[in-house]
């Protein structure tokens, strides 16, 4: 029986086997795909079919109402994309689960990929999953109304009379299902050992995706663990967690941070992502970029 809270050093799907069904709340992850990763010597064949047992696991694991955020993009092979992200998207709706909410994760700055012949690659897909009805949506509200301001409504009534509404417009509005995240050495997190993992995602990505999905209490679930990202940011928003890392030396990673984390006393751990992270206006964001190069 495996424990939570822990980290195992083992392949993801024979991992899951071991797991109950339907005990995980919430999957936060950023699969490998496409091509081959090396871990220290052990090659790994990221197939079609080795995704698609993984998938039925993770419907298995997940509870009711329980949510997978399936964060992938696509590779570009011989002058034309993959189309990964959308197979995996549909073959998850193949094994039963929902498709919530297709998102974008826009990454402001790294290293651009691409070539001269397309567009340079900026995002991923967020495919937010869901076994039934998600039990839990905690849409985060941090959009800038334009207008805040007391509105006067005039309604009709039978008597051929107008009456006034006065109703008042929140400062905030929900979110766009674009996210944009600065990335990068010492953008993604503060915690430099964690840069050693060639493809870490940003600790506010896991977050806003823990907070919006889950509450206190819940099991998050990343069976790709990398370099401890998804638990980082589950243990901070009093959440449990459980993973996977095929790799020793990822694993190793992902454990040094944890580690730091639960020797701090409750009382004084900080309560949200470290990473100076902040979510700007897309038009606003493109306009800096091209400020930035000379373009405008």
């Amino acid at each position: 029986m495996l424990e939570i809270n822990k980290i195992y050093c083992m392949d993801c799907l024979e991992g899951m086997k071991l797991l109950p069904d339907e005990c995980i709340d919430l999957t936060v992850t950023s699969p490998p795909y496409d091509n081959l990763r090396s871990y220290n010597g052990n090659i790994e064949q990221w197939s079609f079919e080795k995704f698609q047992g993984i998938a039925k696991e993770l419907y298995r694991v997940t509870k009711q109402g329980g949510v997978v955020v399936w964060v992938i993009g696509d590779a570009t092979v011989k002058g034309s994309e993959t189309g990964t992200s959308f197979r995996q998207a549909l073959w998850f709706k193949d094994c039963g689960f929902n498709l919530h909410d297709t998102m974008i994760y826009i990454k402001n700055g790294g290293i651009n990929s691409g070539s001269l012949n397309a567009y340079q690659q900026k995002f991923e897909y967020m495919f937010v999953l869901s076994k039934g009805r998600p039990k839990t949506i905690n849409l985060i509200k941090d959009r800038p109304n334009k207008y805040v301001e007391d509105r006067i409504k005039r309604k009709k009534m039978k008597d051929g009379t107008y009456k006034e509404q006065h109703f008042k417009t929140e400062p905030f509005g929900t979110r766009y299902n674009y996210w944009i995240y600065d990335t990068g050495s010492g953008k993604s997190t503060k915690d430099k050992i964690a840069f050693n993992h060639p493809a870490i995602f940003p600790e506010k990505l896991a977050e806003d995706h823990i907070t919006s999905w889950s509450k206190e209490g819940d099991v998050v679930l990343d069976p790709f663990m990398g370099s401890g990202t998804t638990a980082k940011m589950a243990l901070l928003n009093n959440r449990h967690f459980i993973g996977f890392e095929i790799s020793k030396e990822y694993c190793n990673i992902a454990n040094e941070r944890i580690s730091k984390i639960q020797s701090i006393p409750s009382n004084e751990k900080p309560t949200s992502a470290e990473s100076s992270i902040e979510e700007t206006n897309l038009l606003d964001w493109l306009d800096e970029l091209l400020v930035s190069e000379g373009r405008r």
